[in-house]
This record gives structure tokens, C-alpha cells and sequence, in this order.
């Protein structure tokens, strides 16, 4: 299986390769791309969540290309424990490692949701609105928390 820590992934960067993050919930998966430059986290459109087979092409198809790496928001429990949640993510980690080469990172997405939903509440974005994107916002939370890492290891382009 491949997952990799964020500092192998560093080490294995190529050059203009771009990073997708993912949150995974029980009834959409968020997706976010970074740039090439791994600088910003850009949201893309949720995923609605079918069945696994399903799910998993709608992910991949959802990919550019050049992705180097998908980072996977591990929902840990406050303590740092993993819970049934995490044991979910975990699960569609090793079955999507049948159909894809990408490497997978996993990330801790404590809070993550919560900075979305108040991004999106600071942006004054509808409750309707914020329903269907909350997902996609955690995912560049998860996505950017891993590029700033990554940034901090020399990766990237630094502003």
C-alpha cells in the first residue's frame, strides 16, 4: 500500500505536480487541488457519495492528471484516538490503493470542519449554500494545512 508521511512526500515531489485533498463523509467526499506551485488550496464540487465503485471512479475522474498525491483528512478524535471514522477512512484508503498508483498521505482533520463552516459563515454563504459546500472547503482546509507543511520543508514556492 502506499501512503506515504507528509516528509516522504516532500522528498518524492516532482516539480510542477499538483496535490489533491480529500474529506471524506458519510454521504459526500470534498475535493480540493492545490496549484502547481503547492502554495494554495483550491475547493472543487462534492462528490455524492453512492457506493464505493462508484465513489472511487467519481473521485479519480475528478483528479487533473498530474497528480502527484491524494492527502486524506484522518477524522482522529479530539485525544488523538481513532475512532470508527477514522477506521472508515482508513478502509477506503486500502480499497482505493487497488485503483490507483497515486500516493496517499494521511492528515489529521480535527477542527477542520468547523474553520470551514466559520470561513463560510465569515463570507456570509447561505446555510443552503454552506450544506453543499462544506465538505469541498474541509478538503482544501486538510489540503492547505498539508501545503504549509510542505512549505515548511522547503517544498514549493515560497511568496
Amino acid at each position: 500500500m502506499a501512503i506515504l508521511t507528509i516528509e516522504e512526500a516532500a522528498s518524492q515531489h516532482e516539480a510542477g505536480r499538483v496535490l489533491a485533498g480529500i474529506d471524506l463523509g458519510t454521504k459526500t467526499i470534498g475535493v480540493a487541488i492545490s496549484d502547481r506551485s503547492l502554495a494554495f488550496a483550491h475547493p472543487k464540487p462534492v462528490i455524492l457519495r453512492k457506493k464505493f465503485g462508484v465513489d472511487a471512479q467519481a473521485l479519480l475522474s475528478a483528479l487533473p492528471d498530474d497528480t502527484e498525491a491524494i492527502v486524506v483528512g484522518l477524522p482522529l478524535n479530539m485525544d488523538g484516538s481513532e475512532g470508527p471514522r477514522a477506521q472508515a477512512t482508513r478502509a477506503f484508503v486500502r480499497n482505493m490503493d487497488r485503483m490507483t498508483p497515486l500516493p496517499f498521505v494521511y492528515w489529521d482533520e480535527r477542527l477542520s470542519t468547523v474553520a470551514a463552516e466559520r470561513a463560510l459563515l465569515g463570507m456570509d454563504v447561505s446555510r443552503a449554500k454552506r450544506s453543499e459546500r462544506i465538505d469541498s472547503a474541509a478538503a482544501a482546509f486538510i489540503l492547505q494545512g498539508a501545503l504549509d507543511r510542505l512549505q515548511a520543508l522547503g517544498v514549493g514556492t515560497r511568496f
